[in-house]
């Protein structure tokens, strides 16, 4: 026998969520409009470029970025050259468009409330746990208020990369900030600095790399959602994944699999290598 009869949380949040749903509708609507247009939009951009002279450009990129060491120019070129080889290339664009929307908007979201969290014990105090349970939810389960409020293709699958990768930006963001030395702020204060000018000239310049750290693990997490993402209509490399699972195909999925990792590798050391000039 119960003593207290069961919570219908489940109904709760279903009704939540049809609410939600129907009453900003008119706000969904052309987020998944303007949204999946972008992502098209940059998605067939990146498939103009010739393979060629695009994996030539990484490569030549990676040479420089990384202080003009050789090794992940060749790891670039060969990479990209064997996901061209085995025809995956436009796959390998499209999981890069969404890649790029939902990091580009994780940092357009995250660095904000960084800075909010770091400026108030209040707001971090209130942010901090909704944090925690974003980074501790299963990702699969945000596919399901993603597919009842975009439906399903890539828009939902972005929504649910940046629900699932914003953390680490705010985290670090709101770390790099309060890290900044007391005395270079109080020297900044001594010489009559106004609280933006305090911002943008002393405290984000001094956490920049602990902010490129959290910008990084958003990039990677956002990469990780794309086999996740695909469960829902993302196209990509991801989608490939779940069509070697359905047909049993191993061949396929390895294929594919490799290919995340090599893109992952790239955008990783991209990263860092960005994050270490910048913190030079």
């Amino acid at each position: 026998m119960k003593i207290i009869e069961t919570i219908p949380m489940k109904q709760w949040i279903s009704n939540l969520t049809d609410w939600i749903t129907d009453n900003f509708e008119f706000l969904f609507e052309p987020i998944k409009d303007n949204l999946g247009a972008f992502i098209e939009w940059l998605s067939e951009t990146l498939q103009w470029i010739n393979p060629w002279l695009f994996i030539a450009l990484i490569a030549i990129l990676a040479f420089f970025i990384t202080g003009k060491r050789i090794g992940l120019a060749i790891f670039a070129f060969i990479g990209l050259w064997f996901i061209f080889n085995q025809d995956l290339w436009q796959d390998l664009m499209d999981t890069f468009s969404l890649v790029i929307t939902s990091s580009i908007i994780s940092v357009v979201v995250g660095v904000p409330f960084g800075i909010w969290m770091a400026k108030s014990r209040v707001v971090e105090a209130i942010i901090t746990p909704v944090l925690d349970f974003m980074q501790t939810m299963p990702a699969f389960v945000y596919l399901i208020p993603a597919v009842a409020f975009f439906g399903i293709g890539m828009v939902p699958g972005v929504f649910a990369s940046v629900i699932f990768a914003v953390p680490p930006t705010v985290r670090f963001t709101n770390l790099g900030i309060r890290q900044v030395s007391k005395e270079l702020i109080e020297a900044s204060e001594a010489f009559g600095t106004t609280g933006f000018q305090k911002l943008f000239k002393v405290q984000l310049p001094m956490a920049k790399k602990t902010i490129m750290a959290g910008i990084n693990q958003t990039v990677m997490l956002a990469l990780s959602m794309v086999v996740i993402a695909s469960m829902i209509g993302a196209e990509g490399l991801g989608q490939k994944v779940i069509e070697s699972l359905s047909r049993n195909n191993v061949g396929l999925g390895f294929v594919a699999g490799v290919s995340i990792v090599i893109l992952a590798i790239i955008i990783d050391r991209f990263t860092q290598s960005l994050n270490t000039q910048k913190g030079e």
